[in-house]
């Protein structure tokens, strides 16, 4: 059984453990209560449940008090991603509270503010080959992915479009002398916003959480992207294709 809130006053726990670094917060409706990213290079197993007790602690709340949980389930490293994946589903059956699954290049997309007209979450995924995805602000200032997550070589990441493109993320500063020629209008994000913070997935969990896009305990899995996906020559976005929508 999974116990919803239906008051205004929602307690969000949510974390990320997709890439190098882990994060975790906590949010009271949208406001951020508690936010940390832990450079721990991958050592998520060993740090992960110690960071949500410290969390908790520092509030002086209990897992029990909260009312959802928010998880980025990927793109990103295999080993991360189960780890995030294993302790969401623990706390899910330890409390039996909702929980939602959001995208780790859209939790990085949302470093970005909603004067960018386009942005391109650049992830490095190893062996030549980067985890991207677009995203966009639509006119109600909520983000919108608006071009499917892909595992791709960077040098086949294609703009048909004039819009001014930001790229986000560790893959767009290593791949940047490649990339900064993908489109008319080209900015790289600074180095402070390369790293996904837990508040963004928290803040994109809790719009998943009122559309109802809830996480069935028994069957979610992380989403693993492989080199089979990659479709190369192929424009990331398309003017005619990609659309921001309401």
């Amino acid at each position: 059984m999974i116990f919803l809130n239906t008051s205004n006053d929602m307690l969000t726990l949510s974390f990320d453990t997709s890439f190098k670094t882990a994060a975790v917060a906590l949010l009271r409706d949208e406001a951020i209560l508690y936010d940390v990213i832990l450079n721990n290079s991958f050592n998520h197993s060993e740090t992960l449940l110690p960071a949500i007790e410290q969390a908790c602690r520092q509030l002086r709340l209990k897992i029990g008090d909260i009312d959802l949980f928010a998880c980025t389930l990927g793109p990103g490293s295999f080993t991360g991603l189960r780890v995030g994946v294993s302790t969401l589903k623990g706390l899910l059956l330890a409390t039996g509270k909702p929980a939602v699954g959001v995208s780790s290049l859209m939790a990085l997309a949302l470093n970005i503010t909603d004067d960018a007209p386009l942005i391109c979450s650049v992830m490095d995924a190893g062996r030549g080959q980067v985890y991207a995805a677009c995203c966009g602000y639509n006119d109600k200032g909520i983000l919108k992915q608006i071009s499917p997550e892909e595992v791709i070589d960077p040098r086949d990441i294609i703009f048909d479009s004039k819009l001014q493109v930001t790229f986000v993320g560790e893959g767009a500063i290593k791949y940047r002398d490649l990339l900064a020629g993908k489109a008319g209008k080209v900015k790289f994000a600074s180095s402070r916003h390369q790293h996904i913070r837990a508040s963004a997935v928290g803040i994109l969990g809790c719009e998943k959480y009122h559309r109802n896009e809830l996480l069935n305990p028994d069957t979610f899995v992380p989403v693993y992207l492989r080199a089979a996906d990659a479709k190369p020559g192929r424009p990331l976005f398309d003017n005619g294709r990609n659309i921001i929508k309401s």
